[in-house]
């Protein structure tokens, strides 16, 4: 499930077709500021997906940005198993390790902005 270093020979999409990268964001970025289902909800299905595709660096992301909303470790796991029936045991046992990574980091993140709101710290204000 390891994702091959890219090739440095191969241009990125952002500098191959930059207007095309900068729709896509715009379009992602309204993707994210649906108000239903909520953030959480959104970062799980975005997880089993990730998990379906067997992509280990979506999951370990999506795992990360749904902790920083708000799920809880057995959300994560939850949306591990529902993809098995459909997709088998195998793919959502390879995904714990990258999920587990990503939902720790996401806890940090989320109590170091919790530590730095309380502290009074300079962050910047959310965009929307």
């Amino acid at each position: 499930m390891d994702t091959p270093p890219p090739n440095p020979d191969t241009p990125s999409l952002r500098d191959t077709f930059p207007t095309l990268r900068e729709a896509q964001s715009a379009y992602l970025g309204q993707i994210d500021s649906l108000q239903s289902p909520d953030r959480t909800t959104h970062e799980l299905i975005r997880l089993a997906c990730s998990v379906i595709l067997r992509h280990a660096p979506g999951i370990e992301r999506h795992a990360m940005l749904a902790a920083e909303f708000g799920a809880t470790w057995e959300d994560v796991v939850g949306t591990l198993v529902l993809t098995q029936p459909g997709f088998g045991l195998v793919p959502s046992l390879e995904a714990l390790a990258p999920a587990r990574a990503g939902f720790e980091r996401g806890l940090r993140d989320a109590l170091a902005d919790l530590s730095s709101d309380r502290a009074g710290g300079d962050r910047a204000p959310d965009a929307g």
